[in-house]
């Protein structure tokens, strides 16, 4: 079970998580949560990877989700560029984190290839992303119209209450309204992918409703270090949920490639 805390960045406080540390190697996994995530909704992944790979596990709750501070609103449309770009790389320093991969469920994956770009870190030795995007689609679009009229009319609201408390607000409408941002649809971060300078395992489900195979297609014709592409079948916007087990087995597959193993 992950072993809960937290950590500061800015003076402001984020909610992490860590996996027990009886693993056998020095690696971290670094979880990078999806555009309506926190800690809590990766569930039981983070430790079944753990135990699969012998690498220890890292969660986090960004600023405005799970029980991290709140993060002011509206959100800037560069948001994720300043998650991956200046925080994330402020939370590990405080962390001691040393090397480590970086595993991101769509906005999460987008985060994860902006700071693997923009950066590249000495201790990052790989990314693995699920249902990232590197460009806004129409597709993206219209599904996350249907969020919000969800989030109004239905019980989604309760649901994300149960993660997010008195964030839901802040974690609902900072996601819902930068991506429904007209300007939003110029938003684009492709250019970072030549600058990836290690190993890419980008999964997709075929029936994800948040973006088409054209995301994915990108992330791997232009990632220089070479990108690896595991499309599911009956699997949707969540390939660590609706298909754990693949996703485990590739996960697992790709870590221990890179990871020195004792």
């Amino acid at each position: 079970m992950l072993k809960k805390s937290f950590s500061t960045v800015h003076g402001k406080r984020i909610e992490i998580g860590r996996s027990d540390p009886k693993t056998t190697a020095e690696t971290t996994l670094v979880f990078l949560h999806e555009g309506l995530g926190c800690t809590a909704l990766w569930r039981n992944f983070p430790e079944r990877l753990s135990t699969v790979t012998g690498c220890p596990a890292f969660v986090f709750s960004r600023f405005g989700y799970g029980d991290s501070d709140p993060f002011p609103l509206p959100w800037p449309i560069r948001f994720m560029h300043d998650e991956g770009l200046t925080i994330l790389p402020k939370l590990l320093k405080a962390a001691e984190i040393g090397d480590y991969i970086l595993i991101g469920h769509s906005d999460g994956g987008s985060i994860a290839l902006i700071h693997a770009g923009g950066l590249a870190p000495d201790g990052l030795r790989g990314v693995i992303t699920e249902a990232a995007h590197v460009f806004c689609e129409q597709l993206s679009v219209q599904s996350i119209q249907k969020a919000k009229a969800d989030f109004l009319s239905s019980d989604l609201r309760k649901r994300l209450e149960k993660y997010h408390g008195r964030n839901t607000d802040n974690a609902f409408w900072g996601w819902n309204n930068v991506w429904l941002n007209p300007d939003f649809m110029n938003w684009n971060i492709e250019r970072y992918l030549p600058y990836i300078q290690v190993p890419v395992l980008a999964i997709q489900g075929e029936d994800d409703h948040y973006g088409t195979s054209k995301q994915i297609e990108s992330i791997v014709q232009q990632s220089s270090a070479g990108a690896e592409i595991l499309m599911l079948s009956a699997c949707g916007h969540a390939p660590h949920r609706d298909r754990e087990k693949a996703v485990l087995s590739a996960m697992g597959r790709f870590i221990k490639r890179i990871v020195p193993q004792r």
